[in-house]
């Protein structure tokens, strides 16, 4: 069994640079000629991050959402109040979302390992909120709900968003999609007071 070598910190550096670039601008028109020139670095020096240009674009793409993730969760840590928890939750995503140009979620949507990487990172927060809505209805902030199919039907939602039909149809960006997904999601389960 062999181990995984930790990257260097100039790896971590260029992952980073990459990550700027690639947010801005999309990855499909790069070649790794052009990258190395605009990271001002050799093609073995990319070359060691990973072995072609497409294994480069998952290795950014896994990158930026592993950091979505770890973000998302230090946003969240500390915070007892489900409703609340699952609200930063979305925001978070929303505002991290909002960090990715229009070119870089067309390219992850038209490169499937690229979008492979997404649909995994979504199946991920769909779970994370079908975990806060169980702890919600637990804690009674929401009101009774079968927790597995809203956090199903918002998995759902997230896949729309994030192959591109939301946005499509609905004219919006992922980030703002998520948003309203929030308000969707904390109007239609938060308890209700009755009136008297």
């Amino acid at each position: 069994m062999t181990s995984r070598r930790q990257p260097t910190a100039r790896q971590r550096a260029l992952l980073s640079e990459l990550e700027a670039v690639f947010l801005a601008e999309g990855f499909s028109q790069f070649t790794l000629d052009d990258l190395a020139a605009r990271l001002r670095c050799s093609k073995s020096t990319l070359y060691a991050l990973a072995p072609s240009k497409e294994q480069l674009a998952v290795k950014v793409v896994t990158h930026f959402f592993k950091g979505a993730a770890e973000l998302l969760e230090e946003r969240i840590a500390g915070i007892d109040d489900a409703r609340k928890i699952l609200g930063e939750y979305l925001a978070g995503i929303a505002e991290y979302l909002n960090r990715a140009s229009a070119a870089f979620m067309t390219d992850i949507a038209e490169f499937a390992p690229a979008r492979d990487a997404y649909q995994l990172n979504s199946r991920a927060a769909a779970a994370r909120i079908r975990s806060f809505i169980d702890r919600g209805v637990t804690d009674g902030v929401f009101r009774e709900v079968h927790a597995r199919l809203i956090a199903e039907m918002a998995g759902l939602i997230i896949e729309g968003i994030q192959t591109g039909v939301v946005g499509q149809r609905a004219g919006v960006t992922d980030a703002e999609a998520f948003t309203a997904l929030s308000e969707l999601l904390l109007s239609g389960i938060g308890t209700r007071r009755r009136l008297r």
